[in-house]
Parts: structure tokens; sequence; C-alpha cells
């Protein structure tokens, strides 16, 4: 078996693999119960699929171009979905679009961390 035979191979097992990365990703946006659930999954499987695409594609094409476009793509992708990512969870905690239920508030876990603080000091 030649190099270039293996290469398609292992290219378009990454491709398939993408593919069903995308696919749950997709399916999870319209599955998923909340804003936080869905955020999650149109970013990270989403992501993951996009870049095994990407290297998939760049094995089975061999084209300096082709490559450079998709490293330009790839590169991209990792940059502007975290921040999308982070913008939408900001918005949809600003606004309540959430189930509270599902979601355990920092916020005020540090305050009582700090009240329970205030009362061992007073305690003193």
């Amino acid at each position: 078996m030649s190099l270039e035979s293996v290469l398609d191979v292992i290219g378009s097992v990454l491709i398939l693999i993408g593919a069903s990365f995308t696919l749950t990703a997709a399916i999870g946006l319209v599955r998923l119960p909340d804003v936080l659930n869905r955020m999650h999954a149109g970013s990270k499987p989403q992501t993951l699929g996009f870049l095994m695409l990407c290297v998939g594609l760049s094995l089975v094409l061999r084209d300096g171009s082709a490559t450079a476009m998709l490293a330009v793509a790839a590169c991209l992708q990792l940059v502007t979905s975290p921040v999308a990512t982070q913008v939408m969870a900001k918005a949809a905690y600003r606004t309540g679009q959430y189930r509270a239920d599902l979601v355990v508030d920092d916020g005020d876990r540090e305050r009582d961390d700090r009240d329970d603080r205030d009362d061992d000091a007073q305690n003193r």
C-alpha cells in the first residue's frame, strides 16, 4: 500500500469523524433544554468536528494552497468560537434566559463563603 492511499484512508476517517461530531453538535442545538446547554453543544463538538474536517481534507487534497486556506479557517474557528460562546453566556445570564434549576450560581457561593468567614471572625 502506498503512502498516498494511507493518507487517503486516514483523511477519509478524519472527515467522517469530524462530520459525526458536527452532526452531534447540530442535534444538541435542537434537543438540549436551555441556552447554556445549547451553547456548549454549539461550541465544543462543532469546533472539534470542524478541526478534524480541516485536517482530513488537507490530508486528502494534499495541495499547499488548500492546506493554507484550511489552516486559516481552523485558526479563525479557534479564535472566534470561544469569544462568541462567552458573549452568548453573559447575555443569557444577564437576561435570565436559562433554567435556574440547572445552574449553580458561583456568586451566591462566594457570598456565603464571605459570610461564613465574617461569622468566624466575629466568634473569635
